[in-house]
């Protein structure tokens, strides 16, 4: 089943059962990001299928996705970069917080906006070919699709300067040392291990995948005591719904629970 985006052409959509498997096909490109890319990434994670609880993002022709397509980059002004920028901001703030869990299968190039389009997505999984690289400096240009935030965040400021002054590259298992994948799997391995994850998070209530996904990040933001407000707040809107109440029965019957 495929679900309409904006341009099927560049980001081709398969819902398996509850689970939407993203795969970006710009081969020629290494699936570099476009405005074509992007918007169809865009109009998907705005109106998602209705039955989709979890998905698994990839890419094509042993790419993930190389970064910013720079043809297109230099043909913008100083305002319209600006814009761009703000516009990839917002496309990847609602893959983070869109409230759907979202694997990502790693291969090859996870370099410049590609490493940023990763780092918006929850789980994280690559194979020995990956490449995490900020090779921005090398181009004369800045990170702008939000890397001193999300990779900032994971790695230190310290670290993220040093990788972007030199422009070095960390593969899957030093990626998964410093945090930039959560699992390092054998070649062509990622997808299976994807949609192994993914099916296992799809089963949790809707809501609990709601808050972790959008509380723990903000929490961290927080001060001590703020974050242990809205970790409050999360617990009380999560546990009073009819999805906890069937939680503590199954564990209670001693069963698998089935939530909405």
């Amino acid at each position: 089943m495929t679900h309409a985006v904006a341009n099927p052409d560049v980001l081709n959509v398969d819902l398996q059962g509850n689970i939407a498997v993203l795969t970006m096909t710009r081969p020629d490109k290494r699936n570099a990001m476009n405005d074509d890319l992007l918007g169809a990434l865009k109009a998907f994670f705005m109106d998602p299928p209705k039955d989709a609880r979890a998905v698994v993002l990839t890419g094509t022709a042993g790419h993930y996705c190389s970064g910013l397509d720079l043809s297109e980059h230099v043909k913008r002004s100083t305002e319209e970069t600006l814009y761009h920028s703000r516009g990839w901001h917002a496309v990847m703030d609602m893959i983070q917080f869109g409230g759907l869990p979202v694997v990502s299968a790693i291969f090859g190039a996870a370099i410049g906006g590609g490493l940023e389009l990763a780092t918006s997505t929850h789980v994280r999984i690559a194979e020995p070919s990956t490449i995490f690289q900020l090779p921005e400096g090398r181009r004369g240009i800045f990170v702008g699709g939000g890397a001193t935030v999300r990779v900032g965040r994971i790695l230190g400021a310290d670290r993220m300067t040093e990788m972007m002054l030199t422009g070095r590259k960390f593969n899957s298992e030093q990626g998964v040392q410093l945090g930039l994948a959560h699992y390092a799997v054998g070649e062509g391995e990622s997808l299976a291990m994807a949609m192994d994850l993914a099916g296992k998070i799809a089963r949790n209530a809707p809501m609990s995948n709601y808050m972790m996904i959008n509380s723990i990040s903000r929490i961290d933001d927080m001060s001590k005591a703020d974050g242990l407000y809205v970790e409050s707040l999360s617990a009380a809107v999560s546990q009073s719904g009819p999805d906890a109440d069937e939680g503590l029965r199954a564990f209670l019957e001693k069963r698998a629970p089935t939530f909405r």
